[in-house]
């Protein structure tokens, strides 16, 4: 891992710009086929064909989720699998992804074509924008199953280590876009239509650039194998991905609610439903594009984030922090004040069409993004406490503006008409930039002033072994295994390993032995899988394996806890033990070792094995307490000297036998 200590020694700064530029430049690039679409539509056919591709926006957002959820996810496992060196079942992840991705695409385009007239009404279409929602959303359905493996496709490329790749192709998609968008729509006159072949052609070559990839691919190599489902490893994939469904999920509720409130409030004004709703797309879309900056710029801050909290540089994690706000807010301002300024310049970029039009799109306009700078300083918060591990604060701040825009909407158009919807952003962002400022001024008041100690004490000896079994113990909490692990190592004459493996780990990686003790503590057992997807979490977890697999090759061993079992699982002469035991005897063995009441002993009991339980089941997809798991389970309540002993001779009659 010491190619990642860069991140803890590099000038803050110009690590932020390495890290964050591609990120925006990848964001805005993902985002720019329907802005593009919405440029020329609006220019060509005007504000009733940007309501209609309004209207389809949320069913390709509902695909752009499901094509994440596979492909962050996909990558996440490529990553960590890459990182622990364990290549073999990679495809399975990859070919899985793909595979459930494009049937996740065929849903969505079946959906839409038996939904028809009916599903485009119940999510925003009106009579006068329904025939031009109809003809563009029914070339758009045609391609979803392909783009949505594109976009799987490009996450797992970036995590290949092909970057560059991966934009070319999203790059090559969006120029045929733009080129073919006024060519259909102006010169061969094709009108909406022309906007879904122009998308889609673009969308396909994509996915053709993608897929070519396959066969030059640098991890892994696919095989029919591979796309059989393999439920295991798609259910890691699916943990790691759940995060980015349910961001782009959000934006379709959101999405959904706001065409639904637009056209019945819209209806009863005198702007009609049509001018509310173009005028929504459009300043969607300009609030897409600052958002997505912002993103950028807090998720190429992750892995450096991470890294330096981990390593306990609080004073580098603070000074990350200041700069990504920083650069969030200047770039903000500067375009809320050219929103507030200018507003025309923008509606007009996306066609102008009527002054009754182009009066409300103004007014809307600079209403919504008027406190935008609060939305992406939120967000990029939010992201921040992801990439610490901070999971508890972290996902519900994600979705806090969300939410309160979701209640702000229903609420204020009862007072304030159609133009409530609108308002209800300055008012969701006002609250939620209120909530993350508590938060984050208690986080800041939290973090130690001073780097971590170099903890240069108990320095860690790998201890030479003759060769042997090894033998790693899991055990309930209050169980007394550790105490029994190193009975039993004394009994054989081998060496014990506990809090040595957190220090070889902490060695590897540079991270701090306090952040990898605390991977499988209690206090982060909320949104486990979010809290070990994060980057720093898994060097640490990578680091912690590579330290397991250190001490088995020295030899005969008892290894105690931290999911030994499941790390060694491909080598030879291992035994794995789990010591349980009543809780009655467990509850006394804590209040006796720790002081706790009785009632302190069972919270901490239930904390513990909870914590040890997911943290086991997220690494390895199985049940730690699953007696079949194991060649060995002892009932400790027998004793410690009794335990180990009868652990003794299990292992000499296993010595025997082999």
């Amino acid at each position: 891992m010491q190619e990642s200590n860069y991140l803890g020694t590099e000038k803050v700064g110009s690590l932020l710009r390495k890290f964050a530029v591609p990120c925006i430049f990848s964001l805005l690039i993902s985002c720019l086929y329907n802005i593009v679409d919405q440029i020329f539509v609006g220019n060509g056919i005007g504000y009733l064909g940007n309501a209609a591709t309004g209207v389809i926006f949320p069913i390709t957002v509902v695909g752009w989720g499901l094509s994440l959820f596979f492909g962050d996810g996909a990558a996440a496992v490529l990553s960590v699998s890459l990182g622990r060196k364990e290549t073999q079942k990679i495809h399975k992840s990859v070919g899985n992804s793909i595979l459930c991705s494009f049937l996740a695409g065929l849903v969505i385009t079946v959906a839409g074509y038996l939904g028809g007239d009916h599903l485009l009404r119940l999510i925003g279409a009106t009579d006068a924008n329904l025939t031009l929602a109809r003809d563009y959303g029914f070339i758009i359905y045609a391609m979803i199953p392909f783009a949505l493996v594109q976009n799987t496709l490009a996450s797992i490329i970036r995590a290949d280590g092909s970057p560059r790749y991966a934009m070319g192709a999203m790059l090559a998609g969006a120029a045929i876009n733009i080129v073919g968008d006024p060519l259909a729509i102006f010169v061969l006159d094709l009108g909406i239509k022309g906007a879904a072949w122009a998308t889609i052609l673009g969308q396909f070559v994509s996915f053709l650039i993608c897929s070519a990839y396959l066969a030059k691919s640098r991890t892994f190599r696919l095989s029919t194998d591979s796309f059989r489902l393999d439920f295991i490893e798609l259910k890691h994939v699916m943990a790691l991905g759940t995060s980015s469904l349910l961001t782009q999920w959000s934006i379709v509720v959101i999405t959904v609610i706001n065409n639904i409130l637009l056209v019945r409030y819209g209806s009863v004004s005198v702007f009609g439903p049509d001018i509310p709703l173009a005028a929504f797309v459009v300043t969607m879309k300009l609030f897409q594009i600052v958002l997505n900056i912002g993103i950028g710029i807090a998720a190429g801050a992750q892995p450096i984030v991470g890294y330096n909290y981990g390593a306990g540089q609080y004073d580098r994690v603070r000074e990350l922090l200041k700069l990504m706000l920083k650069w969030t807010a200047i770039i903000c301002l500067i375009c809320t004040v050219l929103f507030e300024a200018v507003p025309q310049l923008f509606i007009r970029m996306f066609g102008s069409d009527g002054e009754l039009y182009t009066q409300f799109a103004t007014q809307c306009l600079r209403i919504y993004l008027s406190l935008i700078v609060f939305t992406c300083v939120q967000k990029v918060c939010a992201i921040f406490l992801q990439s610490i591990g901070h999971a508890r604060a972290a996902v519900p701040l994600s979705i806090l503006r969300d939410a309160l825009l979701i209640v702000f909407s229903l609420i204020l158009p009862l007072r304030l008409g159609v133009t409530g919807i609108f308002w209800a952003a300055p008012a969701a962002d006002t609250i939620a930039i209120l909530v993350t400022f508590f938060f984050m001024i208690r986080l800041w008041g939290e973090l130690p002033r001073r780097p971590a100690a170099s903890e240069e004490t108990e320095i860690t000896v790998l201890q030479p072994s003759r060769a042997g079994i090894i033998l790693t113990i899991s055990r309930e909490h209050g169980s007394a295994g550790k105490q029994i692990g190193q009975l039993v190592a004394e009994k054989m004459g081998i060496p014990c390993y506990y809090k040595e493996m957190i220090a070889l780990a902490a060695k590897e990686s540079g991270l701090s032995r306090e952040f990898i003790s605390s991977l499988n503590t209690n206090e982060n057992m909320a949104m486990r899988e979010l809290y070990l997807s994060t980057e720093a979490v898994q060097q640490a977890v990578t680091a912690q394996d590579k330290a397991i697999k250190r001490i088995a090759d020295m030899g005969s061993c008892v290894i105690v806890g931290r999911a030994a079992d499941y790390v060694l699982r491909g080598c030879k002469n291992v035994v794995r033990v789990f010591i349980y035991a009543p809780a009655g005897y467990r509850v006394q063995n804590v209040m006796k070792m720790y002081g706790d009441t009785h009632e302190q002993g069972q919270k901490s009991i239930t904390r513990s094995d909870a914590a040890r339980s997911a943290y086991y089941k997220s690494i390895s997809g199985r049940e730690w307490s699953d007696p079949h798991e194991y060649e060995l389970c002892v009932d400790s309540s027998i004793g410690v000297e009794a335990t180990a002993s009868l652990i003794c001779e299990y292992m000499r009659h296993r010595g025997k036998n082999n």
